[in-house]
């Protein structure tokens, strides 16, 4: 079963969002590292980068597979976690903690889904 922690927002796509006023945290869902399997490398935007809602932000490669990472909202880059530019391994053992992205609202959230209905979309 899937750690999905109360407090964060979850997407269709597998990314789970922590909003703290005008910055938004974005990583991917315990779900999604454990499908990827082992994380070999992360393609990281760069700050300042603009993305709307549904756009890809980022592009995460494991042994398994590339995937996209998408934006949960209009927003601008304003941090990335350079730790995993040296280990994306870290994603695997706790992608909650590890971080990917944080954006600095610029308008709208896309689809976002609670805890108790991301658990029932991923079939758990």
């Amino acid at each position: 079963m899937s750690k999905i922690p109360q407090e964060l927002k979850y997407t269709r796509s597998h990314e789970w969002v922590k909003e703290d006023g005008d910055i938004v945290t974005v990583g991917i869902t315990d779900y999604a590292q454990s499908q990827l399997t082992d994380i070999v490398f992360i393609d990281l935007p760069k700050n300042g980068t603009r993305k709307k809602a549904g756009e890809v932000l980022l592009t995460i490669e494991s042994v398994k597979s590339a995937e996209d990472v998408f934006s949960p909202l209009d927003g601008e880059v304003k941090e990335v976690n350079s730790a995993l530019e040296d280990k994306p391994e870290l994603v695997n053992k706790d992608p909650y903690a590890n971080w990917m992205v944080k954006l600095q609202k610029k308008g709208s959230f896309g689809e976002t889904m609670t805890p108790e209905e991301y658990r029932k979309f991923i079939g758990e």
